[in-house]
């Protein structure tokens, strides 16, 4: 009787019978060791290796032929395992470590700004409800008293003012240093 192949299993092509398929949903090894360097590569991966051996040609670890050659390998690079090597002799570049830790101080900055937003909103929230409270009071009692949250408001409107005026100080704060001294 003749069998048919199965069209639903993968062919292996001749002399490749050693080598084991990728199959969909199969991903072990991904993230890490051989797996991974079988990935395809994606744009992002392609332009985080150039901008690497860009760095390299304008720190004087690679030069101008060599940046070439890499450069091309790079742009027409299939697989994560055919950039690896691109850049796997590099030492670790001083511009990309200055590029992160100046985008680290700006989404730090972003986030203290929000959080100080944040903290106005809770003051908003509760000045509305001393001020419902203060108001049911005069009501309640018929006439008009000393509006008594302007005390609790304003030490803690001052306080929020403090952290803007002097932000190295509330940073001090946050990291448990405390303000000692005059700077």
């Amino acid at each position: 009787m003749d069998q048919q192949p199965d069209p639903t299993q993968p062919t292996v092509p001749a002399g490749s019978a050693d080598r084991s398929l990728d199959r969909p949903g199969d991903r072990s090894g991904e993230g890490s060791g051989e797996g991974a360097l079988r990935i395809r590569a994606s744009d992002s991966d392609r332009n985080v290796v150039i901008e690497r051996l860009g760095d390299a040609l304008a720190e004087g670890a690679l030069d101008t032929a060599e940046y070439n050659r890499r450069l091309e390998v790079a742009a027409t690079a299939v697989t994560r395992g055919d950039l690896a090597p691109l850049t796997a002799d590099l030492p670790e570049s001083q511009a990309a470590r200055r590029r992160a830790e100046a985008a680290r101080r700006a989404a730090r900055a972003e986030a203290d700004k929000r959080e100080w937003f944040n903290e106005w909103g809770y003051w908003g929230g509760g000045a509305l409800i001393m001020t419902v409270i203060w108001g049911i009071t005069c009501l309640r009692e018929g006439d008009l008293r000393f509006y008594w949250p302007v005390w609790p408001l304003g030490i803690w409107a001052a306080i929020l003012v403090s952290y803007a005026l002097w932000p190295e100080r509330a940073e001090d704060d946050k990291n448990g240093r405390g303000g000692g001294g005059v700077r």
